[in-house]
């Protein structure tokens, strides 16, 4: 399995990390097969404005997957940063892992980033193809 992702909207979370004094977090939206394949990145605010946590804001939570639905694509992914530590699920992450069993891209504000999903109770790392278009 890979993620694949577009090399702008890649850099777009990365940006939005880097200039953040919490954790930013949202979907990614697109088709899932053998590989998955982002084809749009919908930011959620962080309700918690923190800097080691984040939950999605439930309404525009709600709005994102509705729009996404419209516009047939699925959740194939979840989003966040980490601040001040790697980019690696923390054991926050494994229990939002637990509810929403997609790629987890976790990215910090240096610019590093990771995909993983947890298959059985393990986690496991998800190869990251970048699209240049």
């Amino acid at each position: 399995m890979r993620l694949i992702i577009r090399q702008e909207d890649l850099g777009m979370v990365i940006e939005r990390a880097r200039t953040s004094k919490e954790e930013i977090c949202g979907f990614l939206f697109g088709v899932a097969g053998e590989d998955v394949e982002v084809r749009e990145v919908r930011f959620v605010r962080n309700r918690l404005a923190s800097p080691v946590a984040f939950e999605m804001e439930p309404v525009e939570m709600v709005e994102a997957l509705d729009e996404a639905e419209e516009k047939g694509l699925e959740v194939v992914g979840i989003f966040h940063s980490h601040l001040k530590c790697p980019p690696r699920p923390s054991g926050r992450d494994l229990k939002g892992m637990e509810l929403w069993p997609v790629v987890w891209l976790i990215v910090d504000e240096r610019g590093n980033y990771g995909a993983y999903v947890l298959r059985e109770g393990k986690v496991e790392e998800v190869e990251v193809s970048i699209k240049l278009r």
